[in-house]
């Protein structure tokens, strides 16, 4: 057999044939340090400053607006941190949402440590933010509100404008984590409204250990990297100007052509797998709100089997239970037990995300494959 089918765009995206091409020769030559003032830095410099403007052609904002970061997590750190250590003079309260990354969870709870209080919003039955329920969390002390744009396991795509419109109200500032939504769906910043937005590469067809973080002109933050002045005094560090440029070429990619293709191909992809598997499966359960999704994404749950047996027996797909950060256990996924999805159907769930290399013959394959593996797991478990 050879390589699986891979439906796990979500975890990681392969670097697109595009972004590879722009990045080669930054590894075979253009050794300058983008601080130097010589030709081979000065040219280092260039490639930095355009893919910074192909991310803020993206997002829609100005160039020196993006910071380069070492990816999604830390841009969320960066967001976070910064903001609660240069504004802590106006108050020590944070909102964020019951189904964020670990990036924002796991920084929110660092920063209770500290002494913040960390308000967490519930969501409804398809995982969405409600700005009625984030209202009500505001207080006159609120710093920041951080809600994700799109959820990495169901795709649920939330109403930042909404938010950010109630947040803004009592002078809080708003931080969304996109990482799942950039290149897939429309992200601009002055749509939504927001003054921060996380941007992971990897999960838009750019390598691995690069992202960005949208920061509007006016907010003030407090580096989490303390060093020399690099990304305008905000994060310390050599540029990684491969990686930028991977970056850039995958943004300019999206705002050509992605986020069509994920508008008129991958999504009618991503349906026909959820028709090839409802049609044979009995049973089979919808996670996360049927049309406020991302086009790519499809999270369904077989009630009764645990999705991590149908993916073994299943060897011709690569796909996962839920968040690639949580995989390895039969634990409920947070973010499903926080949309109150009963723990025997939750346990069956399974994450099947496409990406623009996935082909219509694919999903066939997987579909029938996936199908197969369903009964060999219900048969597996009659017998027992």
């Amino acid at each position: 057999m050879g390589d699986p089918i891979y439906l796990d765009n979500n975890a990681t995206t392969p670097i697109h044939p595009w972004v590879v091409a722009a990045i080669e020769p930054y590894l075979h030559g253009h050794p300058g340090n983008p601080s130097s003032s010589h030709a081979p830095g000065l040219e280092a410099a260039a490639a930095v400053a355009a893919a910074r403007g192909e991310v803020a052609d993206l997002l829609g904002c100005h160039p020196d607006e993006v910071v380069f970061t070492g990816g999604g997590s830390e841009a969320d750190n960066l967001a976070l941190k910064g903001v609660a250590w240069a504004h802590r003079h106006r108050g020590r309260h944070l909102v964020v949402s019951a189904v964020e990354h670990p990036a924002v969870l796991e920084t929110a709870r660092f920063l209770a440590r500290e002494g913040w209080d960390i308000t967490v919003v519930g969501v409804d039955r398809t995982g969405r933010v409600q700005p009625e329920a984030v209202t009500a969390a505001l207080r006159d002390d609120t710093v920041l509100v951080s809600v994700m744009h799109s959820n990495n396991e169901t795709g649920t795509i939330n109403p930042i404008a909404e938010i950010a419109t109630a947040a803004h109200a009592r002078g809080a500032l708003v931080h969304t984590d996109a990482a799942q939504s950039t290149g897939k769906v429309p992200i601009r910043v002055d749509d939504l409204g927001v003054d921060l937005l996380t941007v992971a590469g990897h999960k838009l067809h750019a390598p691995k250990g690069i992202g960005a973080l949208f920061v509007r002109r006016g907010v003030i933050l407090e580096p989490v990297i303390h060093g020399a002045g690099h990304e305008g005094g905000r994060r310390a560090g050599t540029e990684n100007v491969p990686w930028i440029v991977g970056l850039g070429a995958a943004c300019a990619l999206a705002a050509s052509e992605g986020l069509d293709a994920y508008a008129t191909r991958v999504r009618p992809l991503r349906d026909r797998l959820h028709e090839l598997l409802a049609a044979a499966i009995p049973g089979l359960v919808l996670n996360g709100h049927p049309e406020h999704r991302l086009p790519n994404t499809l999270n369904v749950s077989v009630p009764g089997v645990l999705g991590r047996r149908i993916l073994e027996a299943c060897p011709e797909v690569a796909a996962s239970t839920g968040s690639a950060c949580h995989e390895g256990d039969d634990v409920v996924s947070g973010v499903l037990g926080a949309m109150g999805v009963p723990p025997e159907v939750a346990h069956g769930a399974l994450r099947l995300t496409l990406g623009l290399l996935t082909t219509a013959e694919e999903i066939e394959v997987a579909g029938a494959a996936l199908v197969r593996a369903v009964a060999q797991v219900r048969a597996a478990a009659r017998v027992r």
